[in-house]
C-alpha cells in the first residue's frame, strides 16, 4: 500500500492529512499559528510558522499510524490564496508574509489599475484589478517598503513557501497563481506584458506547473528530519478553494459547489475561460490541467449565523434551537430580508464599505422570523454569486454541499429551493476537502492515477440522500430574492455615508 500527504495551509492553522492510495483517511493532525495585526486591517503571518507547523503535524501523522516512510510517496500541497511572500536571493523571508484579508491595498491596487488598467487585465487575466489580489500587495511593498522591494529576489505564494523549504525549488500552479494579476488565465502561463507594466522580472516568480506536475523531491535533511525519503515527490498542489474543488469531485462540465464556512463559497468548473463581463465573480485555472472555473465568495456566511447566535442564542453551540426555530417560520421569514454583509462584501459587490441590516421588519416578527431570515439572506447572497455564474454561460446541474453550514438539513435544503436546483453531499468528512483535493493531485503526480477525473471517480462518493427544489416554493423564493437583489444598489450610497458619520 502506498500513502499521500496532504496538507491545508489554513489563515489560523496546517492541517496535514496522511491518505492512502484509496483515498482513506489514516491519520490528521492540526496545529494552529498567530495572525500578527500590527495596523488596523492589516493581517500578517510569519512563514517560518508554517513551515514548523508542517514539520511538526507531518511528523505526528507518520507516528501515529506507524506507516513507513518509504511507503509515502507524494505530498500535495493546498493552500490560503492571494499572499505575498517576499525572500532574498539566499531564500530569506525579507519581512512577514501579507495575507489573502489584509486590507491596507487600496491606493496600491489604484496604481495596479493606472499602470495596467482594467480593460487589459480583464484580457489577460480574465479579472479586473482588485486590491485583494497579490498584485495590490507587491505593489505596496514597492511604494511603502522600497528597501526591501530593493532585495527582492522572490516572490511566492503561501503554499509554495512550504514547498520551497521542502524541495529548494521556487514553484507555483496554475490554479493559485491565477490570483496573483500577473498570470495569462487563458495560456497558464506568466504575462510578460502584465510583469513589464509592473516592472516585474519573471525570475522573481515561480516557476509554472500543472497542479498535476511533479515539481520536485525533499531534500536530504528535510527527507530526514520528516522521517520520509528523497523520492517523496511534492507536486504542484492548489490554491484551497482549487483543491476543495478537486476533493469534492467538482472536475467535470455540470459539476458545482458550495462550501458554507466563516465565507460562503460558490464554486463552478468550466472547459473554458469564459469570463463574466460584470465583474462579479473571478474566472481562475482549474486544478485540472485544460480546466478553468468560476469562483465568488460572501464574506459572512456561517459568519453572520455565528454571529447571531452568539448574540441571540448564547447557549445554542450546535445551532439546534436556531435550526428548529428558522423551520417554525414560513418560507420566505414573512417577508422579512437580512442583508449579510457585517464585514463588507466580496462577490459580487467586492464593496467593503456595505454593512449588513434587516429590511421589512415589523412588530409582527417572531425570533423564529428573524432567525430564519438570517439563513435565508446568507443563501440569497449565495444565490447572487451563482446567477453571476449562470449569465456567464455556465448552467451547473447539481450543487455539491460542504463545509459547516451543510451539517443542517435545514439548511441544505434550503440551498436547494433558493438556488431552484439538486444539492448533493460528498460521503465524506468535509472538514479534509482540501487536504484530500491536495492528496489526489499528488496521486496523480506520482502516477497512483492517470487523471484527477479518473482518482476523483475512485476516490469520491456521494451520499445516497439529495434535497431536491420544492416548486411549491419556487415563486416565493424567486420573489423574494428579487427583492433581495435590488437593496444593495439603493443602499449603497447609504453604507458609505453611515460609515463616514
Amino acid at each position: 500500500m502506498k500513502y499521500i500527504l496532504g496538507l491545508d495551509l489554513g489563515t489560523s492553522s496546517i492541517k496535514t492529512v496522511l491518505f492512502d492510495q484509496n483515498g482513506r483517511e489514516i491519520a490528521q493532525r492540526a496545529d494552529e499559528y498567530p495572525v500578527y495585526q500590527p495596523h488596523n486591517g492589516w493581517s500578517e503571518q510569519d512563514p517560518e510558522d508554517w513551515y514548523q507547523a508542517a514539520v511538526t503535524t507531518i511528523r505526528y501523522c507518520l507516528d501515529i499510524a506507524g506507516v513507513s516512510g518509504e511507503d509515502v510517496i507524494g505530498i500535495g500541497i493546498a493552500g490560503q490564496m492571494m499572499g505575498a511572500v517576499m525572500l532574498d536571493a539566499q531564500g530569506e523571508p525579507l519581512r512577514r508574509a501579507i495575507l489573502w484579508n489584509d486590507a491596507r491595498t487600496s491606493e496600491a491596487a489604484e496604481s495596479v489599475r493606472r499602470l495596467i488598467g482594467d480593460d487589459l487585465m480583464m484580457k489577460i487575466n480574465c479579472n479586473p484589478v482588485r486590491p485583494g489580489l497579490t498584485a495590490a500587495k507587491i505593489q505596496w511593498v514597492k511604494e511603502n517598503e522600497p528597501e526591501i522591494w530593493a532585495k527582492t529576489a522572490h516572490i511566492l505564494l503561501p503554499k509554495d513557501y512550504l514547498r520551497y523549504r521542502l524541495t529548494g525549488e521556487y514553484a507555483t500552479e496554475v490554479s493559485d497563481a491565477s490570483a496573483m494579476q500577473l498570470l495569462d488565465v487563458r495560456n497558464r502561463c506568466w504575462s510578460s506584458e502584465l510583469l513589464a507594466a509592473m516592472e516585474i522580472k519573471e525570475s522573481q516568480l515561480g516557476k509554472m506547473y500543472e497542479s498535476t506536475d511533479a515539481t520536485g523531491q525533499l531534500l536530504p535533511e528535510v527527507a530526514g528530519l520528516l522521517g520520509l525519503t528523497t523520492k517523496t515527490i511534492v507536486a504542484g498542489g492548489a490554491g484551497d478553494n482549487a483543491a476543495g474543488a478537486v476533493g469534492t469531485g467538482v472536475v467535470a462540465r455540470g459539476r458545482a459547489m458550495t462550501t458554507i464556512g466563516t465565507s460562503g463559497t460558490v464554486f463552478a468548473y468550466a472547459d473554458e475561460p469564459m469570463m463574466d463581463q460584470k465583474a462579479r465573480v473571478y474566472t481562475f485555472c482549474m486544478a485540472v490541467p485544460g480546466a478553468w472555473h468560476f469562483m465568488g465568495s460572501v464574506n459572512s456566511a456561517g459568519n453572520s449565523l455565528k454571529w447571531y447566535r452568539n448574540t441571540f442564542y448564547p447557549g445554542d453551540a450546535e445551532y439546534e434551537q436556531i435550526n428548529k426555530d428558522a423551520i417554525a417560520s414560513a418560507p420566505g421569514a414573512n417577508n422579512l430580508i437580512y442583508m449579510p454583509y457585517l464585514t463588507g462584501e466580496q462577490s459580487p459587490h467586492f464593496d467593503l464599505k456595505c454593512r449588513a441590516g434587516f429590511v421589512g421588519l415589523s412588530a409582527t416578527h417572531t425570533k423564529g422570523d428573524i432567525t430564519r431570515a438570517v439563513m435565508e439572506g446568507i443563501t440569497y447572497a449565495m444565490r447572487d454569486v451563482l446567477e453571476a455564474i449562470r449569465e456567464s454561460g455556465i448552467e451547473p446541474d447539481v450543487m455539491r454541499l460542504c463545509g459547516g453550514g451543510s451539517k443542517s438539513p435545514f439548511w441544505r435544503q434550503l440551498c436547494a429551493d433558493i438556488y431552484g436546483m439538486k444539492v448533493v453531499l460528498p460521503d465524506m468528512n468535509s472538514a479534509n476537502a482540501t487536504a484530500l483535493g491536495g492528496a489526489i493531485l499528488a496521486m496523480v503526480a506520482t502516477g497512483l492515477y492517470p487523471s484527477v477525473q479518473v482518482a476523483c471517480d475512485k476516490i469520491i462518493v456521494m451520499r445516497d440522500e439529495s434535497f431536491d427544489p420544492n416548486p411549491d416554493l419556487r415563486t416565493k423564493y424567486d420573489a423574494t430574492y428579487a427583492a433581495f437583489d435590488k437593496l444593495y444598489p439603493q443602499l449603497k450610497d447609504n453604507f458609505a455615508e453611515i460609515l463616514s458619520l
